[in-house]
């Protein structure tokens, strides 16, 4: 909060009163057009002469200085809330779950027309591209520490990406014991990226993010060989300058993970940063009442002595031995625990009033809060569905279009660019063929193209949300392909081809029954009965 020098409690400073004291005029002129400027302008979010807002002073500051110096603190208050709060963990699992699920697979789609293939050509170029894709995609040679394979590469992207607001992702090629050199993904978590040696922040390198002078692009990284929060490896560290893109090939060498939310910003802020005080608040006091409740229902007796027996029973030793167990007595509560009091000594206590019958209102009115601010309504964040039917499907709608946000963020940032990669190797060393790929960046592009899909959103009355499919699709105002997608992420041809095996089985081993209302399925009719003949006009 600004405060103006030398004040008192008259709101007036030393230099006002020396005005208003020699120069009286002058003194009335300046609170006047003290007082137009306070009330200036239209809007009373920006008025200073309120109460309620007088002392509401924020500081405009760029996007990298308000966010740089905290970031390191968010992160790590982040994570302790990632891993110990309920409320934050369970929204983070949620939208893990449905933006990665099993993983975001790969459905090339290039654009056949305008690379001159047939149809023919294209399914089966097609088809070889994802079936080798596959491959590099299941196994763990595609991570560089042979972890994970990328899906579960993509999972701890999207967690890590929301627990500390960016994340960096190397694309080096590695050469694996009698194999080829091949793409290989290295996850660098954001506290690595950092200025050497930690020095202050430069016009050029800032926060470990090296930019270009002359247009402000991102050139390079400095990343750190070991997590700065690693006690076991002080006084070892070294950082790399690795460039974003190659020098004469361009090739991306550094995918960078985060959402800018303001023009100029570097580096991401974690997802429940602007929450963070109330989830700690909340989680205090639910820790306060549990433990409350605990103690109201531990029933310990205690055994309180009389002064004059305890003089007269027991000798110096005895009494000192009582004296001396009585006062070891911690204060916590056991069940079914005898404790001896001291003499003189008695428990007192107030009626607990546990459990708070206003807790559950309380606790409901600050989730719905924290859902608002995730994008999360409230009976998706607690998983729990007590509505009706529209109500919840409303709730998940709602859910789903921040999950397919974050799914589109994440297949654009990561899946498509890995994906271009692995496609230009494999270009380049001759086991695809696609001719001018490295040669005009337009046909690259149609190679390149691909669809990201994963999980569907599930439903909540399966026989209405088939209903409406159909009904969609027989409007021509969706595709089978979207509906498949929209209901489990698989595409339709996958289904289509695996359906076509099954009711030619079924045929040959004659138990095929075509569905209800298809030509197949109507009787034929009998060529020995007449035709009716038409009525005569009356």
């Amino acid at each position: 909060m600004n405060k103006p020098l030398l004040s008192d409690l008259s709101g007036q400073n030393i230099l006002d009163k020396t005005i208003s004291y020699f120069m009286p005029g002058l003194a009335l002129k300046r609170t006047l057009q003290r007082s137009q400027l306070a009330v200036a302008g239209g809007y009373t979010g920006g008025k200073i002469d309120r109460a309620q807002l007088s002392r509401w002073n924020p500081h405009a500051g760029s996007a990298n200085a308000d966010t740089l110096r905290d970031l390191p603190m968010l992160r790590a208050r982040s994570r302790d809330q990632m891993r110990n709060a309920p409320v934050a963990l369970g929204a983070l699992n949620t939208t893990v779950s449905h933006v990665v699920g099993t993983g975001l697979t790969c459905t090339p789609a290039i654009d056949a027309k305008f690379l001159r293939l047939s149809e023919e050509q294209a399914e089966a170029w097609q088809d070889d591209v994802k079936r080798r894709f596959k491959v590099w995609a299941e196994s763990a040679d595609c991570d560089v520490a042979r972890q994970m394979d990328f899906y579960e590469i993509q999972d701890i992207t999207c967690r890590s990406y929301l627990e500390s607001g960016d994340l960096f992702v190397l694309t080096p090629r590695v050469a694996r014991s009698g194999k080829p050199a091949r793409l290989a993904l290295q996850i660098i978590e954001a506290d690595r990226v950092c200025n050497p040696n930690r020095a202050a922040d430069t016009p050029t390198v800032i926060d470990g993010i090296e930019i270009s002078p002359a247009t402000g692009e991102v050139i390079a990284c400095h990343i750190a060989r070991h997590h700065p929060g690693d006690t076991r490896l002080i006084g070892s560290q070294k950082w790399d300058r690795v460039a974003i893109r190659g020098n004469s090939s361009g090739r991306l060498n550094v995918l960078s993970i985060f959402k800018p939310l303001r023009p100029g910003q570097l580096r991401g802020v974690p997802w429940i940063a602007p929450i963070l005080e109330p989830l700690k608040q909340l989680a205090r006091w639910s820790d306060a009442e549990l433990n409350a409740a605990v103690v109201s229902g531990l029933m310990a007796t205690f055994i309180k002595m009389d002064p004059t027996a305890f003089d007269n029973l027991y000798d110096e030793d005895a009494q000192a031995a009582i004296v001396d167990t009585a006062g070891k007595w911690s204060g916590e509560m056991e069940s079914g625990k005898a404790i001896n009091l001291l003499p003189g000594e008695s428990i007192e206590s107030n009626t607990p009033g546990r459990p708070n019958p206003a807790f559950d209102p309380f606790w409901t009115a600050m989730v719905r809060q924290i859902g608002m601010a995730l994008e999360m309504p409230f009976e998706v964040l607690v998983m729990h569905f007590q509505s009706s039917y529209s109500a919840s499907r409303a709730a998940l709608l709602m859910a789903w279009k921040a999950f397919r946000s974050k799914r589109d963020f994440l297949a654009k940032k990561l899946c498509q660019p890995v994906f271009e990669l692995w496609l230009a190797d494999e270009v380049a060393e001759g086991r695809i063929s696609a001719p001018g790929f490295f040669t005009d960046d337009v046909v690259r592009a149609a190679w390149c193209a691909a669809i990201w899909t994963g999980d569907g959103p599930g439903s909540i009355d399966p026989s209405k949300e088939v209903d409406a499919a159909q009904k969609r699709v027989d409007l021509g105002i969706s595709t089978k392909q979207a509906e498949s997608i929209l209901h489990d992420g698989v595409d339709w041809e996958q289904k289509h081809e695996q359906r076509v095996k099954e009711i030619n089985a079924e045929k040959r081993d004659g138990i095929y029954i075509p569905p209800a209302g298809s030509p197949a399925a109507q009787p034929e009719a009998d060529d020995d009965e007449p035709a009716p003949k038409p009525e005569k006009d009356k």
